[in-house]
């Protein structure tokens, strides 16, 4: 078994950031959201998101297009020394049901000549912890060695099924309305003021990089409570509307965190305080207290600083922990020695995914 490293990070997030008062210029508006759309945006706490859209709500990417775009920033500018042979890639929903994410991933990058040689390719489905899925997997590749080094990608463009044009509900408005925090389409029309697109990143190698820092994976820990919880997600194929049982998610979302935490944590004979960084992926800031709590009953001697950039980056899904390192590691101070915690929740039927990291130079 051999090692594992993150030698390069890359990130893309589409055209310019999109301030609260602005969603409509590119989404458009809905009936009847004007009445929660205030609430909502103060309680996810994000004042910026990025939409691969223009104002007339038409695609300025593909999804395909973004994840190739991240791939871009991620490898460097000669990329000859690099035998990449191993393609990992995770999203909520992809344009096509059949093939996978991978393979059209893989014809879009020999399109823009980044990958122009067959490699073996891996697609993950789900909701946010499909791309981190996409990392632990090529992470396994590189470990076992059957690859030398490899891609992992994570990327999302729910701007598709959020704007107007293609937002459509078959709920009864005027009884909707009546019971709005508990119906349906309030399930469905919150999001509209949650989610962003973008992509990431991740070159994972063998060997650390030659040049700067490099990020060891310590291991890796995904689990599904599927058999504890009921469906809290989910994107039906037809309609194609995201939606989220809110009660659901606050019964179990902080007891399920803090217990895979624990269990990652104690399997791998760790705690909370072995860690310089814990860096989650948060859906929104009104889980921010949940994050705060999970940290100070896991580690009560000793607080634990955590990081992200929702507010700015928006809520961008399976994409959302590959632009959270990324940006971490191009903004914030970073030393050899420094250990940090990825942490991704998904919601869906409470799937969770934890990555231990060692920065190394």
């Amino acid at each position: 078994m051999t090692d594992c490293y993150i030698t390069s990070t890359g990130s893309y997030l589409p055209g310019e950031p999109v301030d609260n008062e602005s969603i409509g210029k590119y989404l458009g508006d809905v009936i009847g959201e004007e009445r929660i759309r205030r609430k909502i945006l103060q309680a996810n706490g994000i004042q910026t998101r990025y939409y691969a859209l223009d104002k007339k709500q038409n695609a300025t990417h593909s999804l395909y297009e973004l994840a190739a775009e991240a791939v871009k920033t991620c490898l460097p500018q000669d990329r000859t020394s690099l035998n990449i042979n191993y393609l990992s890639a995770g999203t909520t929903h992809a344009p096509l049901l059949a093939p996978g994410l991978s393979s059209i991933l893989h014809d879009q990058l020999s399109k823009d000549k980044v990958i122009s040689h067959p490699l073996e390719i891996n697609s993950n489905s789900g909701i946010c912890s499909s791309g981190a899925q996409a990392i632990v997997n090529a992470t396994r590749a590189v470990r076992s060695g059957d690859a030398e080094t490899a891609i992992c990608v994570g990327v999302e463009q729910p701007s598709v099924g959020l704007k107007s044009k293609a937002f459509r509900t078959t709920y009864d408005i005027p009884d909707t309305l009546r019971n709005v925090m508990s119906s349906k389409w309030f399930m469905s029309v919150f999001l509209r003021f949650m989610l962003s697109d973008g992509a990431g990143a991740f070159l994972l190698e063998q060997r650390p990089s030659e040049q700067g820092l490099s990020l060891k994976v310590n291991w890796t820990y995904s689990r599904s409570f599927a058999n504890q919880a009921p469906l809290c997600m989910q994107l039906p194929s037809n309609p194609m509307i995201l939606s989220q049982d809110i009660k659901i998610l606050s019964k179990y979302m902080a007891p399920l965190s803090k217990k895979v935490l624990e269990d990652a944590l104690c399997e791998h004979e760790e705690t909370l305080d072995c860690y310089t960084m814990f860096l989650p992926h948060m859906s929104s800031y009104y889980f921010e207290p949940t994050v705060k709590k999970v940290l100070a009953d896991l580690s009560p001697n000793r607080e634990i600083p955590y990081w992200t950039n929702l507010r700015t980056a928006g809520n961008s899904g399976a994409a959302s922990i590959f632009i959270i390192l990324d940006e971490y590691l191009k903004t914030q101070p970073v030393a050899d020695g420094d250990r940090i915690l990825l942490f991704v929740p998904e919601s869906g039927q409470f799937n969770y995914v934890i990555i231990s990291l060692s920065v190394v130079s």
